[in-house]
């Protein structure tokens, strides 16, 4: 049974910096793809980041430059590196995987991953 569990989600001032980790067991996704999502209470999730296939990454236009996602094959984790921090960027992060390879457009797409972590909370202060 594949599960994804995140961490790292705590309260920050804007301007800082967190990281987000997301373990994945039962499957290494190593030919797959992962997804950042975030999500408002009352808006559709959002995607923030993803990796694919040998490394690709791909950014939101409102992450691009700030957040940096990576992944540790051999731990099958993925991390979100998150900098200068705003409080727009306040949210439930969502890790989220498939075992099938991507291409660039269906990155962006909740449906197209199949796991989803529980999601972490990132509350940015002003």
């Amino acid at each position: 049974q594949v599960q994804l569990v995140e961490s790292g989600g705590e309260l920050v001032q804007a301007g800082g910096s967190l990281r987000l980790s997301c373990t994945a067991s039962g499957h290494t996704f190593n030919s797959g793809a992962w997804g950042w999502f975030r999500q408002t209470p009352g808006k559709e999730r959002e995607f923030v980041a993803g990796t694919r296939g040998a490394g690709n990454t791909l950014y939101a236009d409102s992450v691009r430059g700030r957040f940096t996602v990576s992944r540790d094959s051999a731990k099958r984790t993925v991390f979100l590196q998150m900098n200068s921090l705003k409080p727009e960027d306040t949210a439930v992060y969502y890790c989220a995987a498939t075992r099938r390879g991507l291409i660039l457009s269906s990155q962006r797409r909740p449906v197209e991953y199949d796991y989803w972590g529980q999601g972490t909370q990132v509350t940015v202060s002003s």
